[in-house]
């Protein structure tokens, strides 16, 4: 089985602020030639690095009601927990752990602030959220929602107690995904302890990358990745090894790509710009539901 080489690592770009409860580092699409095209059907990752809020128990910090259609809504929580409801009644709190997978599809509202309890205590907070594109068939589907809790997601021990591999999609060595997927995606959270090592053996032609969430590693034991970088791989080779310089948590992401055409405005990513005219307009027209702020 030939070898999965890095193609580039890429250091976090300058944070910006989504709302006001939302501090992100955007990798996808970015500057670095880190396209929606080269990583689908992943078209947009926002990495909330560990950063400190304060208490805020008068108001919730957040992002009010705004619209989705077309794709998922991934959302990985590390640090602090995030409260969320959308118009076709998905909702919840995902703490440290959990994962939310929001389907908008033919379209929804939705909002996310901090939970309750976090904007009481504040503390360190640590997210991933990511854009998964729907194939054109699905695009229009019902939306739906699925909260995974992290007692869900299966977790499979690595050798000499190395660590452990949580499978949120796909699937890892014959173990299955907690979340079910309209394209084939691999999703893993390699919980490694220092020196432990995981191999992964994904298709060569899968768009592949690794986001260094705690911790350092060294990829195929040539090429390190600090924490809070992001790792693209070459379309070429399968397999891959990931060894913890300390320990480390690490976000491995691969999907087969969709291949259609990407027409993206704002919230909405349909494959025409007829479509995303479309989408404003049933917005404008309350056919997305309806949600309070």
């Amino acid at each position: 089985m030939s070898v999965k080489q890095v193609e580039m690592v890429l250091a976090p770009r300058e944070p910006h602020y989504v709302g006001d409860g939302f501090r992100v580092h955007n990798f996808i699409p970015s500057g670095y030639g880190l396209t929606m095209q080269r990583m689908d059907p992943f078209i947009m990752l926002d990495y909330g690095a560990k950063f400190y809020f304060p208490p805020s128990p008068s108001k919730a910090k957040g992002v009010g009601v705004h619209p989705h259609r077309g794709f998922e809504t991934v959302t990985i929580a590390y640090k602090g927990s995030v409260a969320h409801h959308d118009s076709s009644g998905g909702g919840g709190v995902i703490s440290e752990g959990d994962v939310q997978w929001m389907t908008a599809a033919s379209g929804v509202l939705h909002k996310e602030y901090h939970s309750e309890e976090f904007s009481k205590t504040g503390g360190d907070f640590q997210m991933v959220q990511l854009w998964v594109n729907l194939p054109a068939m699905d695009k229009m589907s019902t939306p739906k929602y699925q909260a995974i809790a992290n007692a869900q997601i299966p977790k499979i021990p690595l050798s000499n107690e190395g660590g452990f591999i949580e499978v949120i999609a796909g699937n890892y060595e014959g173990h299955t995904g907690a979340a079910t997927t309209f394209s084939p995606i691999h999703m893993y959270n390699a919980k490694l302890k220092t020196g432990g090592e995981a191999q992964f053996n994904l298709p060569p032609q899968f768009n592949t990358g690794l986001l260094v969430i705690e911790g350092s590693v060294i990829v195929n034991n040539n090429e390190e990745v600090p924490l809070d970088h992001f790792a693209l791989f070459a379309n070429k080779g399968e397999s891959f090894t990931v060894k913890a310089t300390e320990d480390c948590i690490v976000l491995i992401l691969s999907g087969e790509p969709i291949k259609e055409t990407i027409a993206a405005h704002g919230p909405f990513v349909m494959n025409t710009r007829q479509e995303i005219l479309q989408a404003f307009e049933d917005y404008e027209n309350g056919k997305f539901g309806t949600l309070e702020d």
